[in-house]
């Protein structure tokens, strides 16, 4: 059944993220609308101030020229309806009777001092209700009272409607963001909601599902990847973990089967120390044979699971060469054959020292077992640029091209090694080092014979001091000089 998710827009951590940029654009918004609006606002104060103090001087030198007289001719004419009507006079005597000018009455609680008033004041010519009046108000000499002032209600008008405006844009923005906010995780949520029912899926055991990928390349796109990545190496280590299983069920079988067999008939014949010996010694060979098999399943599971790549260190590569071809020399002189080691040049990568041995080693098992008698195995190092090519090439009857990719997988082995011990699983761990250390790995044909390539990428780092004493799983070459039998891996 498919998973329908809920609306859970104002839980979503997209909603709260547009929500909060929505919040701090408003804030931007007050911020940068408020500051225009009060600096309009003292500049239109500070234009009618100005022209308030122009119409004072001039009326103070016609006052100072002309007395009195001259004072109430000057507000008369300019306080008639041709004038300019946004100016404002009153001229009272010293009891506050109006003489000239466009106002009713003197307005109260005024002080003629000088002082900036914001006033509402009624025209002496007009019902309409009071205007807004931006006034200065002085005294004469004599008594009387001069208020000099202009008109402000146009300008407040503007003011308000820029606040208006200021209002309106901030529930614009407001209303904009959380729209967006919406939408936003909307998509989000569609996508979180991908992954969420891939997961469920897979959780219900369908290892095939894979997250869905769009075509923009973002970042859920590139999260979609690398998820189906891992999901795919998880399912590759889920396939390769049944195959185990399943395999190890059919191989261990076998010797086992044996083995209790030898014991039962040992049993059942007559009490004889000889047949007790000689049944004992093919029990120790069947053992050496499912040991080598776990050793070499717990060396693949090791270098499968990437927690080897922690401890991956500079290391000699021609080194590493150098001590197990030393090793192995012995051995092949005893099976009659021949190891030829070309020099090798100095090369060195990040590795794990032992799995890097044990991989080599089993290249050599396999052309000891299947190369033949009076045969030859060639081990190549050179450097190519920034990566080392590690060849071992032997002359036996080979690998046919379309069975090479085959014989890397476990417990797969060709019908001409099934006479030869061993339980498919050297080549394999050649395969799972390859991939540990991001190593190219190829099978090809020599004719005759088989050549393994490794390709290493160099690495400029310093060798590490220490070097370890190589030990191998099952049947290596110190088995062969302690005489016992070799088990080996094989193909």
């Amino acid at each position: 059944m498919r998973f329908v998710p809920t609306p859970r827009f104002s839980r979503s951590a997209a909603f709260r993220f547009a929500l909060v940029y929505a919040l701090l654009f408003s804030l931007s918004v007050v911020l940068l609308f408020g500051g225009f609006y009060w600096s309009t606002a003292a500049l239109i104060e500070r234009q009618v101030a100005d022209t308030v103090a122009a119409e004072l001087r001039s009326l103070a030198d016609r006052y100072r020229d002309e007395g009195i007289g001259g004072l109430h001719l000057a507000v008369q004419q300019r306080s008639a309806p041709s004038a300019d009507p946004e100016n404002v006079y009153l001229l009272t005597d010293r009891h506050l009777r109006p003489i000239t000018g466009n106002l009713r009455s003197w307005p109260d609680g005024v002080v003629p001092d000088g002082s900036w008033w914001q006033l509402h004041l009624y025209r002496r010519a007009q019902e309409e209700g009071p205007i807004l009046v931006g006034a200065r108000a002085f005294q004469l000499s004599d008594g009387s009272r001069l208020l000099v002032g202009r008109d402000m209600q146009a300008r407040r008008q503007f003011q308000n409607q820029l606040l208006q405006n200021l209002v309106v844009s901030l529930i614009l923005t407001l209303a904009i963001g959380v729209v967006g906010g919406i939408l936003l995780s909307r998509r989000l949520l569609r996508r979180v909601d991908d992954v969420t029912e891939t997961s469920r899926r897979i959780m219900d055991g369908d290892l095939t599902q894979r997250v869905p990928k769009g075509r923009s390349n973002d970042e859920f796109d590139r999260l979609a990847e690398s998820l189906n990545r891992m999901l795919d190496r998880i399912e590759a280590l889920m396939s390769g973990m049944r195959l185990v299983t399943d395999s190890l069920a059919h191989d261990l079988r076998s010797p086992l089967t044996r083995l209790k067999g030898r014991v039962e008939l040992t049993l059942l014949g007559p009490e004889d120390l000889e047949a007790y010996r000689q049944t004992l010694e093919q029990a120790l060979g069947e053992i050496d044979i499912i040991q080598t098999t776990f050793n070499d399943l717990l060396a693949i599971a090791e270098a499968e699971s990437g927690a080897s790549r922690t401890r991956l260190e500079p290391l000699a590569l021609d080194e590493i060469v150098a001590d197990v071809a030393e090793l192995y020399g012995p051995v092949l002189e005893d099976a009659g054959m021949q190891l030829v080691v070309s020099p090798l040049e100095p090369v060195t990568i990040l590795g794990h020292r032992q799995l890097l041995a044990q991989a080599l080693a089993n290249v050599l098992d396999n052309a000891v077992n299947y190369a033949g008698e009076g045969g030859r195995v060639d081990v190549c190092l050179k450097r190519l640029g920034e990566q080392a090519e590690l060849s071992v090439r032997d002359y036996g009857p080979g690998v046919p091209e379309e069975a090479r990719e085959k014989v890397l997988e476990r417990f797969v082995r060709l019908d001409a090694a099934r006479s030869q011990p061993g339980s498919g699983l050297g080549l394999s761990l050649v395969a799972a080092v390859a991939r540990l250390h991001n190593a190219g790995l190829e099978l090809e044909g020599a004719e005759p014979g088989l050549r393994l390539r490794w390709r290493f990428r160099v690495s400029a780092g310093p060798v590490a001091p220490e070097r370890q004493e190589l030990e191998f799983s099952g049947g290596g070459p110190t088995s062969q000089m302690a005489g016992m039998p070799n088990t080996g891996s094989g193909t």
